[in-house]
């Protein structure tokens, strides 16, 4: 089951913020999440709020959207009508495309309506590849989806059983060229390297079907054992052995080379784009500390230094949006440095690199250091950026922890 969340201060039940948060709202870009928190089946790696069928005594999401433009209404008020146009929009889940893409259609029109949507707003949808075909897919285009996010994982059959994808290995693929041909200006394949019995053989055969479709936006990520989970429990018992340190590093050297060769460029550790436009904006907005606000269960939101999340059940956020009440669990106000390291953390993991200039006299004697070291590139060094070589990418977290201290 999903994991806990974490405790904070109450959050009022008008969903009102800070005065200091609300004049920060004309500052940065503005974003909308919305999550959907269903799935036919629950994946043995997955910890995210989602939930079967099964697990809500059958409930399908039939009404979910309704509380969902309750939120909207909410926060419209709370925001005061301060906020920028939206510059982008990422339905997620879950598996947002159970979900008939008029209704998903419908949501987009609330949150135009509530905020109004920037001159080339990005949209995106998260799809499972089972679930959707050409007529879907052409329709969810013309509900305003501009960008597909296809959840691939590997193209061989024994990886997918492994993660318990329930997913025909080719699909994934397939619905990439039909997004394609049904006007979708964006279409991104995320890939997972490193799951158990998984080889050096099968991990090219992904990296390989995916650049056969001709997509202009890769994310591959190192599998993540979680708590909880069924191959957590897996992995427990000794039935499955988990990659170590050095093969996880081969796999992502690996698919550098293969995706770079192919014209597509790194822009965050564990994303590549062909140019700089078809990166994922909305999700730059997360690593430049934008203000967004997260619609659905379990959602996070963060306006000006003010950061929430919502309940996590379906009922109880439903239930407390019924009641004209805030669906927020609890909430953190960052303090001046609690944002600066976030900077730091966020920042050096893209290609654009982070100024020297916000690092303390420790922080740069460690950046010194780490381009000593080869772990940050010499070019932007000069000129005042610290931007992470391969082998930085590799120890990225490492080098952030140097950086903060």
């Amino acid at each position: 089951m999903p994991s806990t969340l974490p405790e904070g201060e109450p959050v009022p039940a008008d969903g009102s913020l800070p005065p200091a948060a609300l004049d920060e709202l004309t500052s940065r870009a503005f974003g909308a999440y919305v999550h959907v928190p269903y799935c036919t089946t629950r994946c043995g790696y997955c910890d995210f709020n989602t939930y079967t069928a099964s697990e809500l005594d059958g409930d399908q999401g039939e009404h979910y959207l309704d509380s969902v433009r309750a939120e909207i209404e909410l926060a419209a008020a709370a925001l005061g009508g301060r906020t920028p146009a939206i510059d982008t929009v990422f339905v997620g889940g879950g598996t947002p495309t159970l979900l008939p893409p008029a209704e998903l259609g419908r949501t987009l029109a609330d949150l135009r309506a509530a905020f109004g949507f920037a001159a080339g707003v990005e949209v995106t949808t998260e799809c499972n590849p089972e679930t959707v075909d050409e007529r879907s897919l052409a329709a969810l285009v013309e509900a305003g989806f501009t960008r597909l996010s296809l959840g691939m994982q590997s193209a061989r059959e024994h990886v997918l059983a492994v993660l318990d994808r329930h997913h025909t290995p080719g699909r994934a693929e397939a619905v990439a060229r039909w997004a394609r041909r049904t006007g979708f200006e964006h279409v991104s394949l995320d890939l997972i390297y490193g799951a158990p019995g998984e080889t050096a053989d099968d991990w090219q055969a992904s990296l390989d079907a995916v650049l056969a479709t001709g997509v202009d936006h890769v994310s591959a990520y190192s599998l993540i054992v979680e708590p909880g989970t069924r191959l957590h429990r897996r992995v427990s018992r000794g039935e499955v052995a988990v990659a170590d340190d050095d093969t996880l590093a081969e796999r992502y050297e690996q698919a550098e080379r293969t995706l770079t060769a192919a014209g597509l460029g790194w822009y965050e550790v564990s994303n590549w784009s062909l140019t700089s436009a078809d990166r994922c904006r909305h999700n730059e907005g997360y690593w430049r500390s934008a203000n967004w606000w997260g619609f659905g269960p379990g959602a996070h939101s963060h306006v000006g230094g003010t950061r929430w999340w919502n309940v996590k059940h379906p009922a109880a956020y439903g239930s407390r949006l019924a009641e004209k009440n805030s669906p927020a669990y609890a909430r953190e106000l960052l303090s001046a440095q609690d944002r600066r390291v976030e900077d730091i953390m966020l920042r050096v993991r893209t290609t654009d690199g982070l100024p020297l200039g916000v690092l303390t006299d420790r922080g740069r004697d460690a950046a010194a250091d780490a381009l000593g070291r080869g772990l940050l590139e010499p070019g932007p060094y000069a000129t005042g950026t610290a931007v992470l070589t391969l082998p930085g990418r590799l120890l990225a977290d490492a080098v952030v922890r140097d950086l903060v201290d």
